[in-house]
Parts: C-alpha cells; structure tokens; sequence
C-alpha cells in the first residue's frame, strides 16, 4: 500500500489542502481515494492591538510554511519521496474580516479578522439599505465602517479580499474567491452566482459623494464556484510555500474557500435539508435551505455552500476559549502537584467527567464571552462564572455546564430557523468539541434537538475538506455537481456515528438556557463595569 502511494506522490496523483483556522493552521494531504496521507500543522494565536484582533503578515506566512514544511517531512519519513509536486491545491481560511492592498501590493491597516465587533453601525445601515442581514464581521461591514469612520487608507484601496484570498493571490497572482466566502464579504446572487449586482450599485451611490477613486466591483475578488480552475502556482509561490525549494511552480489551484465551505464539505452536508456544525474557537451552523426565509434576521447570515446553493448560518464568535482556559487551570494545578498529565487525556477526562454531571448543569451559569457575541447584542465580552448558595458545585457539573454554555448562542440561533419552519435531518458535527468520543456529540444533540452524526474523518477538519474541493476540480466528471461527488465519490460508505437527543439531557440543556437568557443581564454588567 505504501509503494503505491509513494508512486502517487511521485505522479502528482495526489490533493493538498491547507486551512487557516483561529488557532491552529493544518495541510492535509490526500491520495486519489481521497484518503489522508500525511499531514502538518502549526498553532498560532490571534492578537488583540490597538483594539483589534488581527494576525501578523509574517506570521500568516511562517504558519503556512511551517504547516506545509511538517507535511512534507511526514511524506519523506513514511514514504521515501521528496514532495516535489502536487495534483492541485486549496486554500482555505476564517470566513469575513478585512484585508486592504494598495497598488503595490502592500497591507493598508492590520488585518482585522472576523471577531471584531466595531463595525455595529455600518452593519445596521447596510442591512437596512439592502433589505438583506450584513453582519459586523462581513468585509463590506469593515468597508463601510471605515468610510464612516474617514479613515485615511480607504482612498488607496486597490484590493479588498479575505485571508485564504490573499494567500491564494500571493501564490498564483489571481484576485479569485470562491463563493461560499465571496457570500461572507457582501451578499451574492445564488442563480447569477456573482455578487449581488444591484446591492452592488446600491453601495457605490451610497459612498458616491466620498469620491472615491474606486467602484465596489473592481476591488473585490472575482467570484468563482466549486470546480473551477483558479490559477496555478506561480515561481515566486512555490518558493513562498515551500522554503526548501524542492516545489515545482505550475500546479492547479481551485478557489480558495472560508472555512464554511470546507467545512460543508468535510461533513457530506451540502445538499438540502442537511446541515454542519463546527465546534471550536467559534461555534457556527450551516443549514442548506430549501427555500428562502420570511425576513430578514439580525441573527441569521445567508451565505452559500462552495456550489453557490443558500445557505443559513448561525455563527457565534466564542465556543471552546474559555472552556479550554479552564482546561489549562486544571494543568496548572497537576503541574503544582508534580503530577505529569497528558493535555489530551486531560481534556478527554474532564469531558467525560460532564456526562456524570446533573442533567441541568447544577443549577449553575456561566458565560465564556471573549469577545462580544451579535447574537446576544454583546459587543464585548467578560468570561464569567456564577453560582448561587444552592447551586450543586462538583466538577462533574462545573464542566457540563462550561459545555452548555459554549452553545448558549448557537441554540438561540438555531431556534429561530426551526420557528421559520427550517427542517434538518441530521446535523453533522466537526472541530474540536467532537474530539471526545460521544460527549460533544451528545451535548449539541441536546442543545439543538436533532440527530447529530461525527464521521471517522471528522478530526481532520477544513483542511481535509479544501483538499476534497481540489480533488473535485481533478477529478470530477462533466456536468458532476459537487453534492453528488461527495455522496458518491467520497462518503459512500462512511455515515458517521449517529447519536440521537436524549430526551433528559434536552429537558436540562432546556432548563439552563432559562438560566442563560435570564442571566444575560449579568453579562451586561461584567461588559458595563470590568474595564
């Protein structure tokens, strides 16, 4: 088995994708079978500067480098082969935020990434002139806000793009994005599939008066679907991929994807009526309509799969961060101890000790709001933990209800497209809180009350999905659409572990979210009063 993967390593016969997540930047590698054949990551950690959450340049490219670079050595050491080619490749990253070039090329303001939450204004005027929800952390949302706000760069706008965009651009010189992230930069027309032509012209009357020596159009990307061909590898990317050299220049690239799309993908869930679900850093759900929603929903984006189909998706900025810190003080303290503990064992343990936790959370609350949260009109965020005399403190209910809690905002989310009539046959779930056999299944079964089914491939995330979108655009036959490649081509046999709501752990996850709405207030006053 491995000398036919050597050899197809050797041909070229073979799928990279790399994925630009919150803390962690992963490449994958797949063989024609569309199975992992080797792998790297680097973590990073974004920083909050001057009021912004933003990455560095240099360290977008030393982490891409060094994903790339630590799954180049796993091919050498498993296989024997020098990575010299690749297939095709995809890049995919964080959904929205802001990155704005000059003509030469050159960042204007530091990248402002999807969880800022400074843009409330322009996202409020901007829904109201389109009739259509613009979220805070939209690319055009940041646009306007900047226009509102005069900064000084927004004349020198040459490009406006997203972060798998721009790194797409570097690599290949194409100004291309696919359109399940173009739909998270400014609203799209699913049958033109193209942005939305007369919001477009909307948007340039409204700014018109500014003088601007731009149109909206010819600063974005061009908008491409799944399956297309998106450039290739140009001499200068595959010496910025690959520091080694050994990279050819000339392979095929498909667009570049957010992390929803790739995540859709991953998950089989891109056809109708189904629906993922990514766990981590955020926490959002993608639910593929049948049909459009009565209104317009603060709370709901409309966005697309990598197809170009509507999608819904209910997106909250903050998951598994606080919960995670919590982790690292249990460490803390077995290090103190002068005990060695496993971090993955250690959060294994921890999250199977919630399961042994009353099915309400003990009568406790808690918020792991970093940032601010739209969905709950937050626009800051103050991590708290509360408890009453009577309230049942063990560490079995300490940790269910950090897990209940990092899905507070994805439930009310969730239940305004159920009340829209919204159906889902099952919800497929990926990202880290499924990294525990059973317990994030079992708790976001509870919370949303449908079906939710994690697949063996589910640990490998985006990246694995982006590498799917490139074996796609190799392999797909005339006329094949994406849903029906996955369904035949690459899950045919993998459905997943399938887990079905307990009806007891919804009656508690039901009976804390009236502790989480009720304690909202709390929330505004830890905002109001810790500065």
């Amino acid at each position: 088995m491995e000398k036919q993967i050597a050899a197809a390593i050797r041909d070229g016969r073979t799928a990279l994708g790399i994925e630009l997540g919150s803390t962690r930047i992963k490449a994958v590698l797949v063989d024609e079978e569309h199975n992992p054949i080797a792998s790297g990551s680097h973590d990073w950690e974004n920083q909050y500067v001057d009021g912004v959450w933003t990455y560095s340049i240099p360290d977008i490219w030393d982490g891409v480098r060094e994903s790339y670079r630590n799954m180049a050595e796993e091919v050498k050491e498993r296989y024997g082969e020098t990575l010299t080619t690749i297939g095709a490749i995809c890049f995919s990253a964080m959904m929205h935020g802001y990155m704005a070039f000059d003509k030469e090329g050159e960042l204007l303001v530091p990248f402002r990434t999807w969880r800022n939450t400074m843009t409330e204004e322009a996202s409020e005027k901007l829904t109201k002139l389109f009739s259509f929800q613009i979220p805070q952390r939209w690319s055009v949302a940041h646009l306007y806000q900047a226009i509102l706000n005069q900064e000084e760069h927004v004349p020198q706008i040459d490009y406006l793009v997203t972060l798998e965009g721009y790194v797409h651009w570097k690599l290949t010189g194409e100004r291309v994005l696919g359109i399940g992230d173009c739909a998270g930069m400014f609203p799209v027309n699913c049958a033109a599939k193209d942005f939305h032509k007369r919001m477009m012209e909307q948007f340039d009357e409204l700014v018109a008066p500014r003088q601007f020596p731009w149109k909206l159009r010819d600063i974005m990307p061009r908008v491409l679907t799944a399956g297309e061909r998106a450039g290739t590898l140009t001499e200068e990317g595959a010496r910025l991929l690959d520091a080694s050299g050994n990279l050819k220049s000339g392979i095929p690239l498909c667009p570049p994807e957010g992390d929803a799309g790739t995540g859709m993908t991953a998950t089989n869930s891109v056809a109708r009526r189904t629906g993922n679900v990514s766990a981590g850093t955020s926490v959002f759900a993608m639910v593929v309509l049948e049909k459009e929603l009565s209104r317009v929903y603060p709370e709901i984006d409309i966005v697309t799969t990598p197809a170009g189909d509507a999608v819904a998706m209910v997106h909250c900025n903050n998951c598994t961060s606080d919960l995670n810190a919590w982790v690292s003080l249990f460490e803390e303290f077995a290090v103190t101890m002068g005990m060695k503990v496993d971090k993955n064992t250690l959060f294994s343990t921890l999250y199977q000790k919630a399961l042994e936790g009353d099915k309400d959370g003990g009568g406790m609350l808690s918020y792991g709001y970093l940032s601010g949260e739209h969905i709950t009109h937050f626009e800051e965020g103050r991590p708290l933990f509360v408890r009453t005399p009577e309230s049942r403190f063990n560490l079995a209910n300490f940790m269910r209800v950090h897990l209940y809690t990092a899905l507070g905002a994805l439930k009310m989310g969730m239940d305004i497209l159920f009340e829209e009539g919204v159906r889902l046959n099952v919800l497929l779930g990926h990202g880290g809180l499924f990294k525990t056999k059973e317990v994030g299944q079992r708790i976001m079964a509870a919370a949303i009350g449908v079906p939710v089914s994690v697949m063996e491939t589910a640990g490998e995330g985006g990246a694995w999905g982006a590498a799917l979108l490139a074996s796609y655009m190799l392999q797909k036959e005339e006329g094949e659409s994406l849903d029906h490649y996955l369904a035949e081509k690459v899950f045919k046999d993998d459905g997943g572990t399938r887990l079905e709501p307990d009806p007891e752990d919804e009656a508690g996850f039901r009976a804390f979210m009236e502790r989480y709405r009720s304690g909202l207030s709390i929330e505004r006053s830890a905002v109001d009063n810790l500065k």
